[in-house]
C-alpha cells in the first residue's frame, strides 16, 4: 500500500473521512461544530501550536507562488486591472473536474506522462487549484461498486499520478466531491499522502481549512460536498462556521464546492435545491450567497459536468461549474458540451476586492485528455447562460475571456 512519508510543511494533518457510504449525504451535527469553534480558539489562543491528530479542525500551511520550497510553478500573467491600476494583487486559477484514469485498465499511454500538456499555458498562476474527482490510490478492496459494478461508476489512478498534477501547475487539489472516497477512507488518506509526496495541497475533508501563503498573503481554501466526507454545503449554518473559522485564519477565503445536478442539459442556475438520482446535491444560489456572507471572497462550483453561469454578489465573484477538464481514460462523457471546461483565473487585493479574471476554454478530446478549445465553445456557452440566468448581477464576459463585475457589482 502506498504511504509516503507526510509532508514537513503540513501543519494540521485531517482526520480523513467518515467511513460511511458514498451514496449517503453528509450533515455536521451541532455538537461537533461546538468542538470545533472550541478547539480552533484554544489553538489560536496557544498560537496554533501542533497538537496532534483528532476530529477537530484541520488546517495545512504552505507557500504558493513559485517561491523557494513552494507548493507550485512560478506566477503567470494576472489579469490586469481596469483603468490600469497597479493596486497589488495575487491570481487565483482553477479548473473543473480532473480524472487522469481508471486503474487498472483504463490508463493513459506512457503511464500519463504529459497528459497536461496542452493545457499547461493556460494553468498559470499565484495559487492553481483544481478537483480531484477521483482517488489516488492502489486497490484497498473497498471499492464503492463492489465486483458487479453495474450502473455504478468508481475511479481510481495510480499514486505516482500526483506528479502529473504537479507538473501541469496544480498546487492544490479538491477532494469533497461524490468520488473522492470511490475506494474507503484508506483510499482517501492514500490520495492524501500521494499529494503531499509531490508537495501538493489538498482541501474538503470535514472541518479542514487548507491555509497557503500565496506572496505573502494568506488564502484559505475549503471544500464542501453533499458527501459525509467533506463539508456539508446541506447544513448553511454549519458552512457559515467553518467559513467564518477559515475568515479568521487567512486574508482571502476560497470555496471549492461539488453541487448541482448533473447532465447536458443542466447548465442553468435557478433558485431552489437541486436533486439528482434521488441525492440532495445543494441550493448552488443559497449555498454560494451563503458563505460569501460569512466571509468567502469566491465561490469556485463544480459538479453539474457542464459549465455554468458566474454572477456577482457582494462584489465577490461566483462561478457556478467549470464543468469536465479531464477525463482520461474515457472516464467522463467528452460528447458535445459534456467535453467543454474551462480555466477561470481571478485576481484579487489581499482585501479580497475583485482586480480583474480570464475565462480560457478548454475541451476534451475522444480519450478524455483536456486541450485548450481555439473554437472557444465554453466560453461562448459561459457567456450565454450568464446573460439569461444573471441579467442583472451577471459577471461581464467579453469575446477574449475577459471577465469584469457588472455596475454596481
Amino acid at each position: 500500500m502506498y504511504a509516503p512519508a507526510r509532508s514537513a510543511s503540513r501543519s494540521r494533518r485531517a482526520a480523513g473521512p467518515h467511513p460511511t457510504g458514498p451514496g449517503r449525504r453528509g450533515r455536521l451535527p451541532g455538537s461537533r461544530l461546538a468542538t470545533l469553534v472550541a478547539l480552533v480558539a484554544v489553538l489560536l489562543a496557544a498560537g496554533c501550536s501542533d497538537s496532534g491528530d483528532g476530529d477537530g479542525p484541520i488546517w495545512q500551511t504552505g507557500q504558493g507562488g513559485g517561491s523557494t520550497g513552494s507548493a507550485g510553478p512560478a506566477t503567470g500573467d494576472q489579469p490586469a486591472a481596469p483603468g490600469g491600476s497597479t493596486e497589488a494583487s495575487i491570481s487565483l486559477t482553477a479548473t473543473g473536474d480532473v480524472i487522469m484514469g481508471n486503474a487498472p485498465n483504463r490508463l493513459p499511454p506512457n503511464g500519463g506522462k504529459g497528459f497536461f500538456d496542452d493545457v499547461k499555458s493556460a494553468l498559470k498562476g499565484d495559487l492553481v487549484m483544481g478537483n480531484l474527482e477521483e482517488p489516488l490510490t492502489d486497490d484497498t478492496g473497498a471499492g464503492k461498486c463492489g465486483p458487479n459494478p453495474q450502473n455504478c461508476y468508481q475511479f481510481r489512478a495510480p499514486p505516482g499520478y500526483a506528479a502529473h498534477l504537479r507538473s501541469a501547475g496544480f498546487q492544490l487539489l479538491n477532494q469533497a466531491n461524490n468520488h473522492g472516497n470511490d475506494y474507503g477512507q484508506q483510499g482517501y488518506e492514500n490520495t492524501q499522502s500521494a499529494l503531499e509526496a509531490h508537495g501538493l495541497k489538498h482541501t474538503g475533508a470535514p472541518g479542514e481549512i487548507t491555509v497557503v501563503d500565496v506572496k505573502g498573503v494568506k488564502v484559505a481554501v475549503v471544500g464542501f460536498s453533499s458527501y459525509p466526507w467533506s463539508n456539508s454545503l446541506i447544513d448553511l449554518d454549519a458552512a457559515k462556521q467553518v467559513i467564518e473559522m477559515a475568515k479568521g485564519m487567512a486574508k482571502l477565503v476560497v470555496v471549492q464546492v461539488h453541487m448541482g445536478a448533473e447532465g447536458a442539459d443542466r447548465t442553468r442556475v435557478k433558485p431552489g435545491t437541486e436533486m439528482y438520482v434521488g441525492e440532495n446535491r445543494g441550493d448552488p444560489m443559497r449555498f454560494a450567497r451563503t458563505v460569501i456572507d460569512a466571509g468567502a471572497d469566491l465561490v469556485v462550483g463544480h459538479g453539474p459536468h457542464v459549465l455554468r453561469g458566474m454572477e456577482f454578489y457582494r462584489g465577490r465573484l461566483i462561478a457556478y461549474s467549470l464543468g469536465n477538464f479531464a477525463g482520461g481514460g474515457k472516464s467522463l462523457n467528452s460528447s458535445g458540451r459534456l467535453g467543454w471546461g474551462g480555466v477561470l483565473k481571478v485576481s484579487l487585493t489581499a482585501e479580497g476586492r475583485f482586480v480583474g479574471g480570464t475565462f480560457t476554454s478548454t475541451a476534451m478530446n475522444g480519450v478524455g485528455r483536456p486541450a485548450v478549445d481555439r473554437q472557444d465553445r465554453g466560453l461562448g456557452l459561459v457567456r450565454e447562460v450568464t446573460r439569461a440566468d444573471f441579467p442583472d448581477t451577471g459577471a461581464k464576459i467579453d469575446t477574449s475571456g475577459k471577465i469584469s463585475a457588472p455596475a454596481g457589482g
